[in-house]
């Protein structure tokens, strides 16, 4: 009996030790998290105090970012480490909405280590130097969020710096492709006239005589740096640079993985970009036909592109163009828009010109008081020539105006800024995913002629197609450039017979596709949001308002699009879809 007894001691003692601890509860890792997310962004804006400005955080309005080959060791290695910690915290334990960001957080994390450690533009792209130190006293200029002397110190602490950035560039850039050295030279100038104009422009009404004093050496310095940095890269770095700008098959999945959570193979990627590119020409011709059914496609749209506005008039008819579609997207229940500032038109800045059509500049979702919006227009170059100037406004024609305003205004990007302040956390506010956001932008475009703005009228949805087209030719030529050897001139042809855009357009495409390679992220984004909203719409049946789903779209954030299928308030599918819909 005491032998039994023994025994069953010892069974109870083995199965108590045999079995498994209780799960922590949902919801018991949320601080952990959460202090890490702290951190990773606290990381961010002290590295890159450029962007805090931007996002509405001024701790950092006094500092420059290092670009020493050091400081890029530095943050490999941090940003290594918090990676770790957050991977470290176990998915389990955290709430539904925690478990997103700490998703966020590592794709954002291991793009900065590829873009750092593999892309390289550090060693790679000398527009990184002089178009960073521009940028950064852009942010400085552009909203009103401290008094103009204030914001003048803290300009001057972050010029002080800048010779010495460009003297950095000079140490670390290491064989570029010799098309980032020409577009860092073309951009140069108007880098050099903004120092000169805009900037001390925007400070015209200081006072302090020993401020303006100091502000005019160090500003001084500043345009003579760069005045020696374009003469180093035309006599020095041009003719040396002999790299190739295209990132590999391995490399481009991996930067697609990282940044956007897709990881369809690029092979189908492509047949999905070129299908999508054949279904958009064929509606293009059938837009064309409706306008005129004797004339050729070709025709139809050479006539419409015709009627466009005088260069001097673009800001202009842009702006007016806005207030129409506030409207239409109220009455027809599109979305539910915040109360807002205008957006205001204006010149797209001197150091974006060259790979820049147009753009939408918000405040950042921490500013506190700043509240101005920038609709950004990239203007003729006025020392082109009349031929150039008349080409380049064929691609603002009218109708193209307003689709464009869509894209970047109403209900596009600012319909989705004026969210951020409302996002689920910080880490959406700070990081997002471009085929979510811009993705949603293009949808935007579809959708509001779906929906019946300009009732049907083809000359609107033909514009609204040729946009389409530019985005599924950056689709096929981002992966074919950077995977599989086309040439900068084949994709200006391809931009040009496929995508049905001018030659000044084409060229400006390309250029930009040999930095941004990924940025098809337009047309993925657009297909995985009209599957993802029809995959709700089935599941809501009669329940079912179009403005409910963008609302809930919206207010989750710029997260991956896979993340947004989990998310509570679109949960329109329990799989989490990581690669494009075969079909939209």
């Amino acid at each position: 009996m005491r032998r039994l007894v023994v025994y069953l001691g010892i069974l109870v003692a083995f199965s108590a030790c045999s079995q498994k601890p209780a799960a922590p509860p949902p919801g018991s890792g949320d601080a952990a998290l959460t202090a890490a997310a702290v951190d990773v962004l606290e990381d961010t804006y002290r590295r890159q105090p450029t962007r805090a400005t931007d996002l509405g955080v001024h701790k950092y309005d006094d500092r420059l970012e290092d670009y020493s080959r050091a400081a890029v060791t530095q943050e490999i290695d941090a940003v290594r480490a918090l990676r770790a910690r957050v991977e470290a915290i176990d998915p389990a334990t955290l709430t539904l909405d925690r478990q997103l960001d700490r998703e966020q957080l590592l794709h954002a994390l291991d793009s900065r280590v590829l873009t750092l450690d593999a892309i390289k533009p550090w060693a790679r792209d000398p527009d990184t130097y002089s178009s960073g130190i521009t940028n950064t006293a852009y942010v400085m200029i552009k909203r009103n969020f401290a008094p103009p002397e204030e914001r003048l110190r803290r300009l001057i602490a972050r010029e002080k710096a800048m010779p010495g950035v460009l003297a950095e560039a000079r140490k670390n850039l290491d064989n570029p492709p010799r098309i980032y050295v020409e577009i860092a030279i073309q951009q140069l100038d108007a880098s050099r006239e903004f120092f000169k104009t805009s900037v001390p422009q925007a400070f015209r009404d200081v006072k302090d005589a020993a401020l303006r004093q100091e502000f005019a050496r160090v500003n001084g310095a500043v345009v003579s740096a760069l005045a020696e940095y374009k003469m180093w890269l035309q006599k020095d770095l041009l003719p040396r640079a002999k790299g190739d700008f295209a990132y590999g098959a391995e490399l481009y999945k991996k930067k697609l993985w990282a940044d956007e959570m897709i990881d369809t193979p690029l092979d189908d990627l492509l047949k999905l970009a070129e299908a999508d590119l054949k279904k958009n020409q064929a509606a293009f011709a059938a837009a064309a036909r409706q306008i005129d059914p004797a004339k050729p496609a070709e025709a139809v749209f050479a006539a419409l592109e015709l009627d466009h506005p005088p260069a001097g008039r673009l800001l202009e008819v842009a702006q007016s163009t806005l207030d129409a579609l506030a409207q239409f997207v109220g009455e027809h229940h599109i979305a539910t828009v915040p109360k807002a500032e205008r957006a205001r038109v204006q010149e797209t800045p001197p150091f974006m010109r060259a790979t820049t059509f147009a753009s939408m500049d918000t405040p950042g979702p921490f500013e506190p008081s700043a509240a101005e919006a920038y609709y950004n227009v990239t203007l003729p170059d006025p020392a082109w020539p009349a031929t150039k100037v008349e080409e380049y406004m064929r691609g603002w024609y009218y109708p193209l105006i307003e689709n464009v305003s869509i894209h970047e205004v109403w209900p596009g990007h600012y319909l989705q800024f004026l969210y951020a302040k409302q996002f689920p956390s910080d880490v959406r506010k700070v990081f997002g995913a471009n085929s979510n956001s811009e993705g949603w932008a293009h949808y935007a475009e579809q959708m509001m002629f779906d929906e019946g703005l300009r009732a049907g009228d083809p000359k609107y949805r033909l514009a609204q197609l040729q946009d389409a087209l530019l985005r599924n030719a950056r689709f096929v030529v981002g992966i074919k450039m950077h995977t599989q050897g086309m040439t900068v001139a084949q994709a200006q042809e391809f931009f040009v017979k496929e995508g049905y855009q001018s030659r000044p357009s084409a060229e400006a495409e390309t250029k930009r596709g040999t930095s941004d390679a990924l940025y098809g992220y337009y047309t993925m984004g657009k297909l995985m949001i009209l599957k993802l909203r029809d995959d709700y719409k089935a599941k809501m049946g009669a329940q079912y308002s179009l403005q409910a789903f963008h609302d809930a779209f919206i207010r989750m954030g710029p997260l991956p699009l896979p993340l947004d299928r989990k998310s509570t308030r679109l949960n329109s599918s329990h799989v989490s879809e990581s690669r494009m819909p075969s079909s939209a």
